[in-house]
């Protein structure tokens, strides 16, 4: 049946057939596929410099946050012509994954229903990172303002590695700190990330823990690491999350950190993040900036 709420539309100087823009894609706010778009549109200027130059996954849910979800890794068939790729080698496999530089093909991929964007700490060569994430997973009984904790003594410990980093809600429980790096090998960063994890638990025993099991993590943030692997993945800074609500793993001033005593403070929505960035500007500008790139402690 045709689609009586299809517009096609030119973006950029690309041509966009965008469809089902009344569809309700967050039933208990009824946020709209149109929303969706526009939200994306909004943010743009912001996120396109954190998925640049990144192989990017999709989760996507074209009926919405209450429908079937499911992950996209390759280019979909029918994809515009003008969509940039990059081919990557998954071991047992290579795919042909999108690569989301310009605001056509983030509205392109977000009209199919692509609500998450995820990418992965490096651009074409996934043997060599151009970025540390710090995940901050908060365990039963804490919340982000225990990960908020942690994060300021990661950024101590950082700093007097000659490291600067950036705060970002997860758009869930949680908190993400991005590193930018000089291009360092993988297995370098990763052992970086580890001992990071343990010096942060040795600072801290009654908040931290750098084990993933789940007995260890009750009262407890969990210091992810692992999250440095060059076959995972990070949400992306200003991508929606797949929740309730429309959340957003939102860009955070320090201040907002350290000044965080109630886990809602930090809970913010599509609405609040395009106000935010509009009113105030992008609190990750610098991290994409090159001449933040920082280098890894000789021992680390």
């Amino acid at each position: 049946m045709p689609d009586p709420t299809a517009t096609v539309t030119e973006v950029a100087g690309r041509r966009l057939r965008l469809t089902h823009l009344d569809r309700v894609l967050y039933p208990r706010t009824g946020y709209t596929k149109a929303a969706v778009l526009r939200y994306y549109t909004l943010v743009a200027p912001a996120m396109l410099p954190q998925l640049a130059g990144r192989p990017a996954s999709f989760l996507r849910l074209p009926e919405g946050v209450e429908g079937q979800r499911f992950w996209a890794k390759r280019v979909p068939p029918g994809a515009p012509e003008w969509v940039a790729a990059l081919l990557v080698n998954h071991g047992h496999e290579t795919l042909r994954q999108t690569v989301v530089d310009d605001l056509p093909t983030l509205l392109w991929a977000a009209n199919l229903g692509c609500l998450e964007f995820h990418v992965p700490q490096w651009r074409a060569e996934p043997r060599s990172h151009d970025r540390l994430i710090i995940d901050l997973d908060p365990g039963e009984g804490t919340s982000v303002v225990e990960c908020c904790q942690v994060a300021l003594a990661a950024r101590e410990l950082l700093a007097a590695d000659g490291l600067r980093c950036w705060p970002k809600t997860t758009g869930s429980k949680g908190l993400h700190l991005s590193v930018p790096l000089l291009p360092t090998p993988a297995e370098r960063v990763t052992r970086y990330a580890r001992d990071l994890a343990r010096r942060l638990r040795r600072a801290l025993p009654e908040l931290v823990v750098d084990q993933m099991a789940k007995q260890l993590r009750t009262g407890r943030v969990f210091v992810d690491w692992s999250q440095n692997n060059s076959a995972k993945t990070t949400v992306a800074a200003y991508s929606l999350r797949a929740r309730p609500e429309p959340t957003v793993s939102a860009p955070l001033e320090w201040r907002e950190v350290t000044e965080c005593r109630r886990a809602d403070q930090l809970v913010l929505t599509a609405d609040q993040v395009a106000r935010r960035l509009r009113e105030t500007g992008d609190p990750h500008a610098g991290l994409a900036d090159p001449a933040e790139a920082g280098e890894l402690p000789s021992d680390g």
